[in-house]
């Protein structure tokens, strides 16, 4: 370990980032944690670590890729493209891993570590486009300078992978499915805690420098006996699966999003690859790294239990951009593109700061937006139906929020306590959208409570959007600030009125 200096971890707020860097700095190593969004890094409760360096870039942002490998010696490439939405992920994807080895090269780095997706490419059963994107990016990473270690695997079973989401959901929303083919298709899947051993094994075993590694659980099942067992470890009835020779894997994605809360553009390729059978045909890994394998039942139970207590240290809804727009953060709608609309409404009550500031915290999810549920509940199933992620994510923590969270159908952006909440709109929309909550302390317990929405319409369609919307924005906004006041137990001081959005 004195041998390696910094360790660079692309994708740090990741499914698998957001958990290999904490062990990385439990180890004692110096880490730079790269994400698109600094303060999103800084959120998480390993942020402000002596030993961590964050920093923001994108890998297809190739300035930016190159601050952020120099001075590194190993780097942990665990990004993809596929949240990016339903277009071509795999040009993205090649995009940033050539962007990568150019970086690698000019900055002298030792090694890429790059967890890949198992599969082989058989005559009769091609791989999928994501499988072939994810191999095509690790022959890319070989490339370069810098000694490349490929780790291939299954589904990753743990508490918020999207594997695991995706096996949760429908099990439990389902007790009937329509099955296309692939559910007899074999795959060996493995435990998260197997996958950050790996990982981090790789780094302190210099055998494994320059090789492509597959690693996978000590069971090979087939997708309908996942389904099973899930049920058992949830203690619910069994689904009944009735196999459908017609039904796709892009007609199967659909229903999917409709039934779970992963993104549709996770939800897409992961099913469309379900169709490729994922077995590890070499197991020398297990020989350079040994461990104890976790079999898929204790997985799914620690999964649940971890999912029960709400002890999720990252989650597959972690995935997402936190940075404010351009055009919000720099008054330049025009520049960015369009004209910014804007409504605001703001009322004065009277209390303590902090009663409100809980109250405003807790939006969404089970709690509800305050006012009109029933139609945000439209909108959220309108966005299902859109291959959005409707209100289906609900949010990470029921009383707290930090910036990069998914609450329902928007992101957390800005966090600022007892001050300001601002959410991104991640739904289907002819534009982009945020929402602000601030509060503004005045004299003897006299607070502004201000709540603005912000668009910046896409073209016509964008701008019928917002004007078809603005009078039952006009009815919400007011009276979702009266019931946050009642929800405080404050009083109002000023009634709520529609004002300047500055």
């Amino acid at each position: 370990m004195a041998e390696i200096g910094r360790v660079l971890v692309l994708g740090a707020t990741g499914y698998v980032g957001g958990r290999l860097v904490p062990l990385l700095l439990e180890r004692g190593y110096q880490v730079r944690a790269v994400a698109r969004s600094e303060e999103k890094i800084r959120a998480r409760p390993w942020g402000n670590h002596p030993d961590l360096e964050p920093m923001a870039a994108d890998v297809l942002d190739a300035p930016a890729l190159n601050r952020a490998v120099q001075g590194c010696d190993v780097a942990y490439y665990l990004v993809h493209s596929m949240t990016k939405g339903l277009g071509d992920f795999s040009d993205l994807d090649r995009r940033g891993a050539c962007n990568m080895v150019e970086a690698a090269n000019a900055a002298g780095l030792k090694r890429i570590i790059y967890l890949s997706g198992l599969g082989e490419d058989l005559e009769d059963v091609p791989l999928s486009k994501h499988l072939r994107s994810r191999a095509e990016v690790g022959r890319i990473l070989a490339l370069g300078c810098a000694q490349c270690t490929t780790l291939r695997a299954a589904m990753i079973l743990g508490s918020g992978s999207a594997s695991f989401e995706i096996l949760r959901y429908l099990c439990e929303r389902l007790p009937m499915m329509l099955t296309p083919r692939w559910v007899n298709t074999r795959a060996q899947p493995i435990s998260i805690r197997n996958v950050l051993h790996y990982l981090l094994g790789c780094l302190e075993n210099g055998e494994t420098a320059g090789q492509t590694l597959d690693i996978g659980g000590p069971d090979v099942l087939t997708y309908a006996e996942l389904f099973r067992l899930y049920a058992e470890e949830a203690k619910i009835r069994k689904p009944l699966l009735i196999p459908v020779p017609f039904l796709s894997p892009r007609l199967s994605s659909y229903w999917v999003n409709l039934t779970t809360p992963v993104p549709m553009g996770l939800v897409r390729p992961l099913v469309e690859g379900l169709r490729n059978e994922v077995i590890c045909r070499d197991n020398r890994i297990r020989e350079m790294i040994p461990q104890e394998l976790v079999p898929c039942r204790v997985a799914i139970r620690r999964a649940l239990q971890n999912t029960e207590r709400m002890a999720i240290d990252s989650h597959c809804f972690d995935v997402g951009d936190a940075c404010i727009p351009e055009w919000a953060a720099h008054e330049d709608a025009p520049y960015a593109g369009g004209a910014k609309k804007e409504i605001a409404f703001a009322a004065r009550l009277q209390g303590d700061i902090a009663d409100v500031w809980k109250v405003i915290e807790r939006i969404g999810g089970e709690q509800g937006w305050y006012y009109g549920d029933p139609l945000w509940r439209l909108r959220g199933w309108l966005d299902s139906l859109l291959a959005g992620p409707g209100l289906k994510r609900g949010r990470r923590d029921p009383d707290k929020t930090r910036v990069g969270d998914a609450l329902d159908f928007w992101r957390v952006v800005d966090v600022q306590e007892e001050r300001r909440l601002l959410l991104r709109a991640e739904m289907r929309l002819p534009g982009e959208a945020l929402l602000e909550f601030r509060l503004t302390p005045h004299w003897e317990n006299v607070i502004e409570m201000k709540m603005t929405a912000s668009f910046l319409p896409r073209g016509l369609f964008g701008l019928a959007y917002w004007y078809g919307l603005y009078p039952l924005h006009m009815v919400m906004f007011g009276n979702m600030i009266e019931n946050i006041t009642r929800a405080a137990g404050m009083h109002l001081y000023e009634a709520p009125k529609q004002v300047n959005a500055d």
